[in-house]
């Protein structure tokens, strides 16, 4: 019986060791100091968030509150370009009328400016990017006259304002940029197969009226989706559907010279990727597949579900290209199907499009890889992550 008390004695010492250990690594960790920088950590991210959105009063309104508390004023303004007032957080409003003479003053000379009033002293600073230009300015209340810590601090938080707006700026520069390649891929869509299309849809019309009929709905949707005004992402199964009408309209031409093949997992069919990205790979294959259109040619379209990732390719057992000249940048062979292959410029730039979007989208491990060879084929595949946080069709 004693054995058992002093065992229990002894799990009992253990225990308290432990939870003193525990409490002094607790307070270790915790010092003042860590807690201030993680205070100041997550009131820079709270800020960030607005001002990543651009300069306006509703971002200036929202991240005012955390700047002023980076900032350590007892009142914090945030001027436009024009020093026009867009946000006030703390008391001392009857500063604004020196806060805006202040800003105009701060961004016009690219330096701060101190005003001194009852007591208190205005920091006028301004915002200046990157290129030079002052965005606008942030004006903060200190009592008395401000010391170098005080100064330095403004200067701080004004430097890590603009870092959040020139952010905001690359955001809204990549947006253009992305809105201009999907109008370049829009453009890209075949001229010689619209005409094409056309050509085989007013052949029908006296001999199969049903069959024409059913290619003029299937050309009304394809180029509705493929000129649809919203959304740069979009689900593999509507890019998929609107491959379907592309083939559709070249089988209605070529009849048995081209065979195609898909292949679709269900479970990937609501994978989001870049509006448009199948259309250049899949409109490639098909010339390059034809042969010139004496042979005829057979294409593949593969989906599959890869664990946490979706794979994709379009295969074609056409002409091929040289590899070496595909590396460079300066040909992707392309059977227009008038002759032999030429060079494309137009379908190299399409499938360069379709990387850079899946690069930015998703990272450098989602980028194209090609598989060719001259008299061999190609296979263009592209992997696309099952999910991606921020990214939504």
């Amino acid at each position: 019986m004693t054995a058992f008390v002093v065992a229990g004695v002894v799990a009992l010492a253990l225990l308290v060791v432990a939870w003193l250990i525990w409490r002094r690594t607790q307070r270790v960790v915790t010092t003042p100091a860590q807690r201030a920088v993680h205070q100041a950590l997550h009131t820079a991210s709270l800020a960030a968030v607005p001002l990543r959105r651009g300069l306006t009063e509703e971002s200036a309104r929202e991240a005012a509150p955390q700047l002023r508390v980076l900032a350590g004023a007892e009142a914090l303004g945030v001027a436009d370009a024009e020093a026009t007032l867009l946000a006030w957080d703390g008391p001392r409003a009857g500063m604004l009328a020196s806060f805006a003479e202040a800003a105009g003053r701060a961004i016009a000379a690219e330096r701060p400016i101190l005003v001194s009033a009852d007591e208190h002293t205005l920091i006028a600073q301004p915002l200046l990017i990157d290129t030079g230009a002052a965005v606008g300015a942030l004006g903060m209340v200190t009592a008395g006259k401000p010391g170098p810590g005080m100064l330095a601090a403004a200067g701080e938080v004004a430097r890590y304002a603009c870092g959040q707006l020139e952010l905001a700026e690359l955001d809204a520069s990549r947006a253009r940029v992305d809105r201009a390649e999907l109008r370049a891929l829009r453009a890209q869509i075949s001229p010689h197969f619209i005409y094409n299309a056309l050509n085989t849809i007013a052949s029908f019309v006296r001999t199969d009226p049903d069959r024409a009929r059913e290619l003029i709905l299937e050309f009304a949707d394809f180029t509705r989706y493929s000129f649809r005004a919203t959304g740069e992402f979009t689900v593999l199964a509507d890019e998929l559907r609107n491959i379907e009408r592309y083939l559709a309209l070249e089988q209605a031409r070529f009849g048995d010279a081209l065979d195609v093949r898909l292949q679709i997992a269900p479970e990937v069919l609501g994978v989001v990727l870049p509006f448009l990205a199948l259309q250049p790979l899949v409109e490639n294959a098909v010339r390059h597949g034809l042969g010139g259109g004496a042979r005829g040619g057979h294409l593949s379209i593969v989906a599959s579900d890869e664990g946490t990732d979706c794979l994709i390719s379009v295969e074609d057992d056409g002409i091929g290209m040289d590899p070496e000249l595909l590396r460079s940048g300066a040909l992707d062979a392309v059977d227009t199907g008038t002759g032999p292959a030429r060079t494309g410029e137009a379908a190299h730039v399409g499938l360069a499009n379709v990387d850079d979007r899946l690069r930015a989208a998703f990272g450098n491990d989602y980028g194209l890889v090609v598989e060719t060879a001259p008299g061999a084929g190609t296979k263009v595949s592209m992997r696309v992550p099952k999910f991606r946080p921020g990214i939504r069709a």
